[in-house]
């Protein structure tokens, strides 16, 4: 039996297994995620379907990103990250940043994650698709707010998000310390 594959899938399935999981992960994120001009959309699915990658706490109320930080991403990536060290294009991070809840339990004082008030979306763009201040550093970048998730208030990467992201430039601009999922 004969079957026609696409050039695109062709290629990757020439170039090894990962290559295809990568060239699959681009396809889908671009096709599913992101539009013909940039705009990114917030998945969401992730905290159901994707891999939970860590989790962070920023306790000080006057600090930006005052809440409780989970943070999920696609399996390919995840893969992709463990078998290279880089995120694959195509890639989604999440930064799912809630209120912090506390009390008194069995266990003594804890704190748990409350209600979503933002969500950070980055998405890995290793071909320099889009010529917006939303897209620099090999990234597209966006931020909603739990009042109306389908709008991104950023105002682009050297604006909303640069500031808190120069400490991990050497990591792509990634926190991954904080990451036990990427590890193998």
């Amino acid at each position: 039996m004969n079957r026609i594959i696409p050039g695109t899938l062709l290629a990757a399935l020439m170039a090894g297994p990962l290559s295809a999981v990568a060239a699959d992960l681009a396809e889908q994120t671009y096709g599913r995620y992101v539009d013909q001009q940039g705009g990114i959309s917030l998945p969401e699915d992730a905290r159901s379907s994707w891999p939970h990658l860590g989790s962070w706490i920023v306790e000080d109320p006057e600090a930006p990103g005052h809440g409780f930080h989970d943070v999920y991403t696609q399996p390919e990536a995840v893969q992709g990250y463990r078998d290279t060290g880089a995120f694959p294009d195509g890639t989604i991070l999440i930064k799912e940043i809630r209120s912090i809840e506390s009390g008194t339990k069995t266990t003594g004082q804890a704190q748990w994650a409350g209600e979503p008030q933002i969500w950070f979306v980055m998405v890995k763009d290793d071909k320099g698709r889009f010529d917006s201040p939303h897209w620099d550093k090999g990234w597209g970048w966006a931020l909603y707010e739990a009042k109306d998730p389908s709008t991104n208030v950023s105002k682009g990467f050297a604006e909303t998000c640069q500031t808190c992201h120069v400490p991990a430039e050497a990591t792509g601009w990634v926190f991954i310390e904080g990451y036990p999922t990427l590890k193998n």
